[in-house]
């Protein structure tokens, strides 16, 4: 079913094998749920305008104070009765190391932009094909975090009127934090759940176990999420119920990419073909033939006896390579 027949010379007709599909009448969207080449230029466009765009946002939600104290107030209380209530403890803890607390400062307010970034150029240098799709996983985990941000406000331990929880950057008088000090005033305070340090850190570290070949680098991958979350906890900057709703938001992520892709990012080949330059037919309009099949030339022949009496000859069939 479905040969196509040509017609010879004396009206017989052959079938032949049908053309192979031409690759440009792939739909719109199966072009763009395969992956490419990232370019360089909109990738740094692309990363520095969705920063720029997600800092807008989360800044622009309303700080609604007394609403996000109660959510603090009722999230301590939930740990509390869950016997889960330890990030007081840690902070006076670690607090009270003055070197280590302040290194704590500058990771909590620097590492999660350097590691990050330094992700993704990995990833766009090693792994180009799957670049884009563990891009996306990143994109769509903070995308969902803008709106955890405006649906339930929360301030961080260290903001709370009824405890005892210590503003790390304020004693210690250190750069740490967009949060504190001077900087307070340029960024949304109440914006606490979910974690996108842990979000982002997670997103890392997978990303580094899965793809990374040396082994004590991918143990660093897995060490990488784990140490933030005893930062945001040591700096009072997050609750530990936080970071559950930065995993949240992560596998949303993952979720996203996965019905795009139908696969998971790092299944994805590593790298991604040269676009084809070949042309789409041969002179005169022929379509080229396909890959393996030759072409074959039926000499006419005739049903009638020839002059002398012998019977016509058999059709004879030349092949060209």
């Amino acid at each position: 079913m479905g040969d196509t027949t040509v017609t010879t010379l004396e009206g017989r007709e052959a079938a032949v094998l049908p053309p192979v599909a031409d690759e440009t009448g792939r739909g719109l969207l199966r072009r763009l749920r395969t992956p490419r080449r990232p370019r360089l230029w909109f990738e740094i466009l692309l990363i520095a305008v969705s920063y720029w765009t997600y800092s807008l946002i989360r800044n622009a939600v309303p700080e609604q104070k007394a609403e996000a104290l109660r959510n603090a107030d009722w999230l301590w209380k939930l740990e509390h009765h869950l016997g889960l209530a330890v990030e007081e403890s840690i902070n006076h803890t670690v607090n009270s190391v003055t070197w280590l607390i302040v290194g704590m400062n500058y990771y909590y307010a620097t590492l999660h932009f350097i590691i990050t970034l330094a992700v993704l150029v990995w990833l766009y240098r090693s792994h180009p094909g799957r670049y884009a799709a563990t891009r996306l996983v990143l994109f769509a985990t903070t995308g969902v975090a803008l709106i955890g941000y405006y649906l339930y406000p929360l301030a961080p331990p260290r903001l709370m009127t009824n405890t005892t929880f210590i503003d790390t950057v304020l004693v210690h008088d250190t750069w740490g934090s967009m949060a504190s000090g001077d900087l307070k005033n340029m960024s949304n305070q109440y914006a606490a759940m979910p974690s996108m340090h842990i979000g982002w850190s997670v997103w890392s570290g997978l990303t580094i176990f899965a793809l990374a070949r040396t082994p004590w680098v991918r143990i660093l991958g897995l060490l990488y999420p784990a140490a933030t979350l005893v930062v945001i906890v040591a700096t009072a900057n997050h609750f530990w119920l936080d970071a559950v709703g930065g995993l949240i938001c992560l596998a949303f992520g993952y979720t996203v990419a996965r019905l795009w892709y139908g696969t998971l990012p790092y299944s994805l080949p590593r790298t991604v073909p040269e676009p084809r330059t070949a042309g789409r037919g041969r002179a005169g309009g022929r379509p080229p033939a396909a890959a393996g099949v030759k072409e074959q030339h039926i000499t006419p022949d005739s049903n009638r006896p020839t002059e002398d009496g012998h019977p016509p000859a058999r059709p004879r069939t030349t092949t060209k390579p």
